[in-house]
């Protein structure tokens, strides 16, 4: 694997984060039509995006609603930098922050079509499959262990 330069930065607000709203509107916005992508979860979470040799790269999005499960969410990564690793970087920097703060358990809500995607980073689907605006979606956890 050749190394890369890639820096993770991280907000607890979407406006001091500029580059994590712009990556989203155009992947969930523009290119999915998504037509309500920002929301008051926002106000509450901590964002991240991941720069690869200077340049906003990924995002994702993290909070937690009760003090134990950490919710990873609006993981988006533009176009051009699809399939190079990013996806799972980005959602690997999230994890590692929250492990940080004592978070073992993830949950997130999949589009049902990347599904494997987050199998293959180690979450497991749970629960009947429903409709996030036109999309169908699924939730899906995973839990780390204390020793790591």
């Amino acid at each position: 694997m050749c190394m890369r330069n890639t820096e993770a930065v991280f907000s607890e607000s979407l406006e001091k984060l500029p580059d994590a709203a712009m990556i989203r509107e155009k992947v969930f916005v523009e290119e999915q039509g998504f037509e309500t992508e920002f929301d008051e979860t926002d106000s509450r979470s901590v964002h991240c995006v991941l720069y690869q040799d200077g340049k906003c790269a990924a995002t994702a999005r993290f909070f937690t609603e009760d003090g134990r499960t950490m919710h990873i969410g609006r993981v988006a990564v533009l176009k051009e930098y699809r399939g190079t690793g990013l996806g799972a970087e980005v959602v690997r920097a999230c994890e590692d922050y929250a492990v940080k703060q004592g978070f073992r358990r993830f949950e997130l809500s999949a589009q049902v079509r990347v599904t494997g995607f987050y199998k293959s980073l180690g979450y497991i689907p749970f629960g009947d499959e429903y409709m996030d605006e036109f999309c169908p979606h699924i939730n899906m956890y995973k839990e780390i262990a204390d020793d790591t």
